[in-house]
């Protein structure tokens, strides 16, 4: 067994400095914000253009936020004396923990970071090296600093800078430890006030824990703390700081197995095993245990639960349940800051954290947990995942608010419904794009079938669309396993009572979807029996049958089985719309640099140039729901007749259509892809084109250019993907993609409730 572990950290080791290494060297980088390409940038963005900001700074202080990257800008600042797991190590050697530190920020709150690695070890040169630093950065972030100097450290910084200055190692695991306690205080049916809580560690993250509980309501003569040498009390000498002198007490006792009886909180952040079994079998019943030493903690869970199987267990560690991660909460807690130019993070804006982390674990989660078990609050959850992307929705707008209440915001939020919608943006990058759709679906009560209703995706995609009201979900599936899943994962879904149920096995109107199946298919070679089975068990037949009858207003279908298979039976049902030869899909990929739709990526192998020109027709259509202008290109290998051929005379004739057909339709080509994102390449063939910019909707001569070209777009580019949106359809009905997310199936019903809006005129 000893081998494999060995093996295992060795196969660990070897694949983190592969990571480290290549392709470039550490974790990040800087890129510019603004364009760099000819002598009229230069002399913007430096001599002798970047004299007005200056200026403008030099004039008004408060202005840097507005020509600079200040404002959203934090130093992570570390001396190395105790970073996590490997103790004094160094400044030079803590390098790719701040790193890591940097990367988390950008990748949770969208926070850029400046790593600062002071080789200094002494508190007060190191708080004279990083005082002078405050106007580069909208706040500090202490990391990796041992006790008591980061107590220090923090308290002069904060007293001295006019910046928001906050030590995670001590409150980012205080902020989450307080959420669990509270949350695992109200399933044990317990009060804060009356729990006994013994603490087995005095360092910066324990002191900092306890004083969060303190906030909280704890009472300081329920609070038992121990380190290494002991029990923190009065009779002994070595404890005359004021940080943890405030948790000595008068006792005999000098071991925290004496005063373990009736414990209703342990909190470990100190050494592995040190809580025994004998000692948790003393607790009280439904305990709370946070054994957070790293990476093994102080009691494995597995030996807890052989105790006290009534056990609350959080560590530190992935593979657990209740994970402390401090990621839960610094990167949202700056957002807020930052947002409102909070001139400190005070205890009303941490505790408003706690409050907002504790509240959001009640929440059914949108997407399984990465364990793959479900989120449901109980026990196995007491706080949120730290991949839940609805902390910084939960946790900035809290801290930003308490900031503000407590006088400590220099630019209060006015528009609160503007702010969370920023901030849903940054979470979901389709929220920019997909918000006119939404807004446009909202109340209207449109009925969606999802074929595949039983699948957890569409479950918690469900529930999105009842919230926020943008569609009413009827789910194809047996009631008895549809109830038992959204049970499962923790939803509130009733079915039968928020929503319709067509169940495949006992509908009493299987009879009329049998005869109106048969009556479209059968000169198709399908039989009354075999109609009969395939209203039984084909899912997206019924929920086609459904829109077709006026049941369902549109259909959602598609995570098992063949696209082109779900394409056939949506055609032999719900036909094409009039005016249209067959069916066609857009993709949308948001990329960094904007949205862009691409046609014909699923659908049609060698479109003719009439249906290229239905396919573009189609795809302006729905870029107007979108509320975007449309700007499309008619892709080729050849350039404006540049090279013939069977495909470039295709789009040739594509574009003379077009442009006879829709003169007002914004449209170039044929053309190559970098003259369509290109405007200088293109203008060397057509000055004078209509088309300005980048164009947003590409247009393909055939299926195997649009797929390849969209697949290595969306992986290259690390792109988000909506779609496919299925064009053609005489009512709305839609294919989604296997991978497809909750949050994408929630996009889709939305686009799809979009369409049955427009077309009731």
């Amino acid at each position: 067994m000893s081998t494999d572990i060995n093996e295992q950290r060795k196969a660990l080791r070897d694949a983190a400095l592969h990571f480290h290494e290549f392709p470039k060297p550490g974790k990040l980088e800087i890129q510019p914000l603004k364009p760099l390409g000819n002598q009229r940038d230069l002399a913007l963005a430096y001599s002798p253009g970047v004299a007005a900001p200056c200026e403008e700074i030099a004039n008004s202080p408060e202005a840097v936020a507005r020509y600079t990257s200040r404002q959203n800008l934090v130093a992570v600042i570390s001396n190395g004396t105790a970073v996590l797991g490997l103790g004094n190590i160094g400044a030079l050697a803590s390098k790719p923990v701040m790193e890591g530190k940097a990367v988390l920020f950008k990748k949770f709150a969208g926070i850029d970071v400046f790593d600062l690695e002071v080789d200094e070890a002494d508190p007060k040169k190191f708080i004279d090296a990083v005082l002078p630093l405050w106007p580069t950065f909208g706040g500090i972030n202490l990391e990796d600093i041992r006790a008591p100097d980061c107590f220090e450290i923090e308290e002069a910084l904060r007293e001295r800078m006019p910046i928001p200055v906050f030590h995670d190692d001590q409150h980012g695991t205080a902020i989450i430890v307080g959420a669990a306690v509270l949350n695992g205080l109200e399933l044990a049916g317990k009060t804060i006030a009356e729990a006994k809580i013994c603490v087995s560690g005095a360092g910066a993250a324990a002191i900092a824990c306890l004083n969060v509980l303190v906030g909280l309501g704890a009472r300081h003569e329920n609070i038992w703390v121990a380190d290494k040498d002991g029990l923190v009390t009065h009779r002994r000498d070595d404890v005359s700081d004021k940080w943890r002198s405030q948790f000595r007490r008068e006792t005999d006792a000098t071991t925290l197995a004496e005063v373990f009886d009736g414990a209703d909180i342990f909190l470990g952040l100190s050494a592995p095993g040190v809580l025994k079994q004998e000692m948790l079998a003393k607790m009280a019943p439904k305990p709370l245990i946070l054994a957070l030493a790293n990476p093994t903690p102080e009691i494995m869970p597995e030996l807890a639960k052989e105790v006290r199987p009534d056990a609350m267990v959080c560590t530190g560690r992935s593979d657990y349940p209740n994970q402390v991660n401090n990621v839960l909460c610094f990167p949202f807690i700056f957002r807020g800051a930052l947002d409102v130019h909070a001139t400190t993070i005070n205890e009303e804006m941490k505790l408003a954290a706690v409050r907002a982390i504790a509240r959001l674990a009640h929440e059914p989660g949108l997407e399984v947990s990465p364990s793959g078990a479900p989120a449901v609050y109980g026990p196995e959850h007491i706080i949120p995942n730290p991949f839940d992307q609805r902390l910084i929705l939960r946790i900035a707008p809290a801290v930003a608010r308490a900031a503000m209440e407590s006088g400590v915001a220099k630019k209060p939020i006015e528009n609160w419904d503007a702010y969370r919608d920023g901030l849903n943006r940054f979470v979901f990058r389709s929220g920019l794009v997909m918000k006119p759709i939404i807004d446009r679906a909202q109340g209207k009560g449109k009925r969606i079938a999802f074929a595949d209703g039983e699948d957890e995706r569409v479950l918690r995609a469900a529930q999105v669309l009842l919230e926020e009201r943008i569609a009413r979900p009827i789910l194809i599936g047996r009631p008895a396993v549809l109830e038992a899943r959204i049970e499962r994962f923790g939803l509130g879904i009733r079915p039968g009572v928020d929503c319709e149920v067509i169940n495949p096995e006992d509908d009493p109107r299987y009879r009329d979807y049998v005869s109106l199946f048969h009556s479209l298919v059968g000169r198709q070679g399908v039989t009354p029996d075999t109609a009969r089975t395939i209203v039984r068990t084909n899912t997206t037949v019924i929920g086609a049958l459904a829109v077709k009858r006026g049941e369902a207003d549109a259909l959602l279908c598609g995570l098992q089985g063949r696209y082109i298979k779900h394409v056939r039976d949506i055609r032999s049902i719900i036909g094409v719309r009039d005016g249209v030869t067959d069916y066609s899909a857009m993709s949308m990929l948001i990329l960094p640099q904007g949205a862009f739709f691409l046609t014909d990526t699923y659908v049609n192998q060698n479109p003719s140039a009439d249906e290229i020109v239905a396919i573009a027709l189609q795809a302006r259509d729905h870029l107007q729901r979108f509320n975007i202008p449309v700007k499309a290109a008619l892709l080729s290998y050849s350039n404006f007749g540049s090279r013939d051929g069977d495909s470039a005379f295709k789009m040739r004739d594509a574009y003379a259509k077009l442009k006879a057909i829709a003169p007002d339709l914004v449209v170039e080509g044929e053309m190559q892809g970098d003259l369509a994102l290109n405007e200088t390449l293109r203008d060397r063939y057509v000055p004078d084109s209509a088309l300005r910019g980048e164009a947003n909707l590409l247009i393909f001569p055939d299926l195997d250019a649009a797929n390849l070209s969209m697949t290595l777009l969306k992986e290259m580019n690390s792109a988000l993907a909506v779609g496919p949106i299925l064009m053609g359809t005489r009512a709305p009905a839609h294919i989604l993609a296997p991978s497809v997310t909750s949050r994408g199936i929630v996009n889709m019903a939305a686009i799809a409730a979009n369409e049955a809006v427009g077309a009731e005129g």
